[in-house]
């Protein structure tokens, strides 16, 4: 199956971002403490590469240890255009010498609080004899003291921040470097990303109608209006040869099961390849869309027969939700960006007797994060839509996953995030995605509280419990986020 292909990869979407690195210091330290400034200096350039085997490039601009310093390598890091700063404390400096740097630089701030081992080994400390060698070895591991400090001055100067705090060693260091590094990275994606809206919105759904200018704004995603009509001129330009090889990738990708028509095999085809071209012409990397209008019309032929094309597209890093759904459409893009799928979900049911809650949709999937096979099936009828066609019946993988809504409030675009498991147990048979979720406080309080922060009814799914990489991305984008569970 092709869906196994997929590879959780954020360099999939071939984005460099810059990471910016200084390291603090007191220039007064260096002739009195032998080898102090090469070891820390040591350290600094362990962090750098480790941050590098995360996929990003570092500029590290190395000690800031004066106030003049600061300011040359404040110019290095503003003329390099860092998406982040990591400010690793190597030992005791002065926040003079640091509140020039991040005050230049204006982005996202990490203070790194990273000791170079667990604890200090006291015996052999106090073994030394030399209470100069002693003082010079305790600054090497005195990172913490310079934390409050730089707090009570960020704080007072208005500058965010936020802490590492561990060991060099110590692995839930590096998965905190890495989740902010991956953060940085997915809003580097949705800041040039480029989301396609197509037909117009599901009429009375007003959950689903969606401020495009806040969305631009809140994520920095060009949005981009694109006409059935050109849908329906690439459509109609199809050839047989297209077709042919266009059935034998849905064979390669889905389960089609036999009671699919080969009429409509050809109709799902013909619509998956003017989609594909409508991506391609307009570099999409994501895509809301619905159309209805008069029974029997051209353009009800195409969007009666996407569900497929879609979903193909959404498991090729071009999510794309239906009902026009703007919001899950970045919802689900944020997840794809995270590497964990995004698959477009509503509430189904709930079952009180096992304590979980049912979500699915009649299409698109996201056939990369599926539970075995991924079936192509015909529908005789698109609930609360017109036409039938073909859709799409999976379940997401068993296992942990994490919830997503992007949610416009009365006041502010923030993100909805919740962490459960996809459970093996039985679900509904009827032609959709459909899968059975439980959360750590059960289906009830699950449900009270997710729905009173408003989503609307949509929301996007993928495998992994990533709410802390959200957290983050949140706290990069400047968007808040609201975790149920």
């Amino acid at each position: 199956m092709a869906w196994l292909e997929y590879r959780f990869d954020l360099k999939k979407y071939k984005i460099m971002i810059k990471v910016g690195l200084f390291g603090i210091g007191l220039d007064t330290y260096w002739p009195q403490f032998e080898g102090l400034l090469e070891r820390l200096e040591g350290y600094q350039q362990q962090i750098a590469t480790k941050m590098e085997s995360f996929g990003a490039e570092v500029v590290n601009v190395g000690l800031v240890d004066s106030p003049v310093v600061a300011r040359e390598k404040a110019q290095v890091l503003k003329t390099e255009d860092v998406d982040i700063l990591f400010l690793y404390i190597s030992t005791y400096a002065l926040s003079s010498t640091v509140l020039p740097v991040v005050q230049k630089v204006k982005c996202p701030i990490v203070i790194l609080n990273i000791q170079p081992v667990a604890a200090i080994d006291y015996e052999s400390f106090n073994a030394l004899g030399d209470r100069g060698k002693m003082t010079g070895e305790w600054l090497a591991h005195c990172q913490a003291c310079s934390v409050p400090e730089f707090a009570n001055v960020f704080n007072r100067a208005g500058i965010d921040y936020e802490f590492v705090t561990g060991y060099l060693d110590e692995q839930v260091v590096w998965d905190e470097i890495q989740d902010w590094i991956d953060a940085t990275k997915v809003a580097s994606i949705m800041q040039n990303n480029r989301l396609g809206v197509l037909g117009h919105y599901y009429a009375g759904m007003l959950d689903v109608y969606s401020d495009l200018t806040k969305q631009s704004s809140a994520f920095g995603t060009h949005i981009e209006i694109v006409e059935m009509c050109e849908v329906k001129k690439y459509r109609d330009a199809v050839t047989n040869d297209e077709v042919g090889e266009k059935i034998a990738e849905f064979q390669n990708a889905f389960e089609v099961i036999d009671t699919c028509e080969e009429e409509e095999l050809v109709r799902a085809a013909k619509t998956s390849i003017a989609l594909d071209k409508l991506v391609k012409s307009h570099d999409l990397g994501s895509l809301a869309y619905y159309y209805e209008g008069e029974s029997g019309n051209e353009y009800e032929n195409i969007v009666t027969s996407v569900i497929a094309g879609n979903t193909l597209l959404t498991g090729k890093n071009v999510p794309v939700a239906g009902e026009y759904e703007v919001k899950n459409a970045q919802a689900m893009k944020i997840m794809d960006a995270f590497g964990v799928g995004g698959s477009f979900s509503e509430f189904y049911a709930m079952d009180f007797n096992d304590d979980i809650v049912m979500l699915g949709h009649d299409g698109p999937a996201h056939f990369a994060i599926a539970e075995g096979n991924v079936q192509l099936v015909p529908l005789p009828v698109y609930h609360g839509k017109p036409g039938k066609g073909l859709s799409i019946q999976m379940t997401v993988k068993h296992g942990p996953v994490t919830l997503l809504s992007v949610v416009e409030g009365k006041d502010d675009v923030f993100l909805l995030v919740a962490e459960g498991e996809s459970e093996k147990g039985p679900i509904l048979q009827i032609g959709n995605t459909n899968s059975r979720y439980r959360f750590s406080i059960g289906a009830r309080t699950f449900m009270n509280e997710w729905s009173k922060q408003g989503p609307s009814h949509h929301c996007a799914i993928g495998v992994g419990h990533i709410a802390n990489k959200i957290d983050k991305l949140g706290k990069v984008l400047n968007l808040k986020v609201v975790r149920i569970c």
